[in-house]
């Protein structure tokens, strides 16, 4: 889609085209929702090892969803959609996924209220579609293209940091996501990095040494499963077609394609439903795609202007 050369939008192979040097291979996350179980160990280990602001634990009277999106103090958002049952049964019949403590009748999600089943109890009528966002680390990274000081960077292991001490709080990043990940600090006071950009980092500074993100390494039902992407990539589809084996029909993919209009992603999904239930743009562009186009536009139309007033000033002297 995007050709192969490093442009506005960013390299076609993260590391390597970044100029990495026997780059190891690229890292990155697959969440698989359907395993999900909304208890927010990932939110709270990732606040605990990068220092993040323990604020946005809010009542938001959006179920039991308290931080409400992805943002500078929240670098993992699990989501709680509560879904009409007939909707929900009327898209996927009813089947077992083998998940511990769902009734036989579940559909990777989680029952509200009475369990029904074998002891004839009337179930509730919704669902919870439960999901944990992330940064998407993207292969055409946006925010990497704008940033004007160099403080988001590619890592070695493909991956999108921002650097605090380098990033001067210009917010150029923020709209340049095509996912409304990225944020700069707002508080609370007292704060480290207020003003300044924030989001996951993949937890780099563990990378480095060998270690799983915290995030990853928290997770009691492997939701979030860390590693190789490519290898992750093959593993989700598995995962896709034992569940399409299973009778669920609406499992798919989110973000592993690459050549979507992101490139592909480093942390992509397993959804039961359409990605705009979930809060995910349907068909993400990187928004900097069109940047070199216009910019050839505006230096043609820059040279005939010009041209133009140069032909006139010299037929002004005639």
């Amino acid at each position: 889609m995007f050709g192969k050369r490093n442009s506005l939008y960013g390299p076609v192979d993260p590391a390597p085209e970044t100029g990495y040097v026997d780059a190891p291979a690229r890292k990155g996350f697959f969440t698989d929702t359907s395993i999900c179980i909304g208890c927010k160990a990932c939110e709270v280990a990732c606040k605990e090892w990068n220092d993040v602001p323990g604020e946005g634990f809010d009542q938001l009277g959006l179920s039991y969803d308290n931080t409400g999106s992805l943002n500078a103090n929240s670098w993992r958002h699990v989501a709680f959609i509560e879904q009409p049952r007939k909707a929900a049964e009327e898209k996927a019949p009813p089947v077992e996924l083998g998940m511990p403590a769902l009734r036989p009748d579940g559909v990777g999600a989680t029952d509200v209220g009475g369990a029904g089943g074998s002891d004839g109890a009337e179930a509730m009528d919704f669902r919870w579609l439960m999901s944990s966002d992330v940064c998407k680390h993207c292969t055409h990274a946006a925010c990497l293209d704008v940033c004007p000081t160099g403080s988001l960077f590619r890592t070695e292991f493909g991956t999108v940091v921002v650097q605090d001490d380098i990033c001067n709080g210009c917010g150029y990043c923020v709209p340049a996501c095509p996912f409304g990940v990225i944020e700069r600090r707002k508080g609370p006071q007292g704060s480290k990095n207020v003003g300044i950009a924030q989001k996951c980092t993949l937890c780099y500074d563990r990378l480095t040494v060998g270690e799983t993100p915290s995030c990853a390494k928290a997770c009691p039902t492997e939701s979030i499963q860390f590693g190789d992407v490519e290898e992750l990539r093959e593993r989700a589809q598995r995962r896709v077609e034992d569940l399409h084996g299973r009778g669920v029909m609406d499992a798919r993919l989110y973000g592993n394609d690459p050549d979507d209009g992101v490139g592909g992603t480093g942390a992509f999904f397993l959804l039961l439903d359409e990605p705009e239930v979930y809060g995910f743009p349907p068909d993400p562009v990187v928004t900097t795609a069109d940047l070199p186009r216009m910019f050839n536009r505006a230096t043609t139309a820059g040279v005939a202007l010009l041209a133009g007033a140069v032909a006139a000033f010299v037929g002004s002297r005639r």
